[in-house]
């Protein structure tokens, strides 16, 4: 293929969800002036992605993407948004990237003075051979679009893997009157985020909906040639379904730096600074680990949206003003999920002991705490926004546990004490 450059040297965002967005956004208010080009892979502007497996497939939200701006916007902040784009590799001393237009063979290079990665996730595969119809992965719009398309015409569905995506999914299936199977490889769905006392707790949201649960469930095949028939599991089983979900977890979108002498693990390696190796060359989001300051220090890869957004939000200070003003990343890790109904809200360190302070029978309500001594260092609650966020204050902080919680004389159907 042959090759030519376009542009002109300044900062390069590749990745065009919420963490590549905060950062042109932050690096515009923090005064660099400098040109600034936004590369996504998918043919849309950047969009609103915790909708894809809820409102969007219930019908609440149409089938477009819900796009944060209109290419108005960024023309007005100066920033060049190239959509279809795909980027196979970097030259890190040349500072060029080598890209990919949608319907090009024509490989170009963009210069760059400064590089963020912002690149996400893909959906990880079960290794199984899959038929060519009747299986979904939710990651992108045109992902939830075909899916919500799918759930109006089959009556039963099976979801395999039970952690946050594929819980929303279940959720918003039932809320169409579907037969929902979920099949979790684990003890319990959302375990390793939860920790095994509130995830044993939580996963009695989906039998209480009419959801059939299936835990230490292992999917070794599809039923079906032409289209999913349902799932074959390890000890033999088969489950019949019209329609499979895979929400088996996602892996770093990184492998396009192979190469590129960037450090490659369980996502691009980066400093507490989102630094990768390199004062150019900074990574965000779903793509990056990083040392979190926040949770002591421990590196992460965090896929949470708010902190996504809030790591684009930092590497703009570090870009523009060098670590010593931005200082290290910190983010108290805050995630939500709405299921059947009920709001789930959790931020912090969640493996340390903990206390269930408040929970009601049919989990419309919960408030827990993780502890580290007397110390909160995490919650997580459902229903309970007031006492989350006296709870999420407290993260971090030397306020001593026994200054917040009264334990009293619960309430029939509740249990523990109350956060004041």
């Amino acid at each position: 293929m042959s090759g030519r450059v376009r542009g002109s040297a300044g900062l390069v965002v590749v990745g065009a969800g919420v963490a590549g967005l905060r950062t042109v956004q932050g690096v515009r208010r923090e005064g660099y002036d400098g040109p600034i080009t936004l590369i996504g892979a998918e043919a849309h502007l950047p969009y609103d992605r915790p909708p894809l497996s809820k409102q969007v497939l219930t019908g609440e939200l149409g089938s477009a993407p819900v796009a944060y701006h209109d290419r108005e916007y960024f023309q007005d902040l100066g920033v060049t948004v190239l959509t279809g784009t795909r980027v196979d590799s970097v030259d890190v001393q040349a500072r060029t990237l080598a890209v990919q237009f949608e319907g090009s063979d024509v490989r170009e290079h963009i210069p760059f003075a400064a590089l963020v990665v912002a690149t996400g996730a893909r959906p990880r595969r079960l290794p199984c051979t899959v038929p060519p119809q009747g299986v979904h992965v939710v990651r992108t719009c045109d992902d939830a679009a075909a899916l919500y398309e799918e759930l109006l015409a089959t009556p039963t569905v099976i979801v395999i893997g039970g952690g946050f995506i594929g819980a929303e999914v279940a959720s918003s299936a039932r809320t169409l009157g579907l037969d929902v199977t979920v099949l979790e490889a684990g003890r319990f769905p959302m375990r390793r985020a939860l920790g095994p006392v509130i995830a044993e707790l939580l996963s009695g949201l989906h039998e209480l909906n009419g959801v059939t649960l299936r835990c230490g469930s292992s999917v070794s095949g599809f039923l079906g040639v032409d289209r999913v028939e349902g799932v074959l599991l390890d000890d033999g089983t088969a489950i019949e379904a019209g329609l499979v979900v895979v929400g088996i977890g996602v892996v770093p979108d990184v492998d396009w730096l192979t190469g590129s002498g960037l450090s490659l693990g369980d996502g691009l390696i980066c400093d507490e600074f989102l630094r990768a190796g390199s004062e150019t060359v900074l990574g965000v989001g779903d793509a990056a680990s990083c040392p979190n300051m926040a949770i002591g220090g421990r590196r992460v890869r965090s896929q949470q949206w708010t902190t996504a957004g809030d790591q684009g939000t930092h590497a703009a200070r570090v870009l523009t003003h060098g670590t010593e003003i931005a200082g290290p990343f910190s983010h108290d890790m805050y995630f939500w999920s709405d299921q059947y109904g009920v709001k789930i809200q959790g931020s912090g360190d969640l493996s340390g002991d903990v206390e269930v302070v408040e929970a009601r029978p049919d989990l419309s309500r919960l408030v827990t705490a993780y502890r580290n001594g007397d110390l909160v260092r995490g919650a997580v609650t459902v229903n309970a926004p007031k006492q989350f966020r006296r709870l999420r204050k407290m993260i971090g902080t030397e306020d001593p546990w026994r200054g917040v919680v009264e334990f009293t004389s619960a309430p029939a159907g509740y249990s523990g004490g109350e956060v004041r």
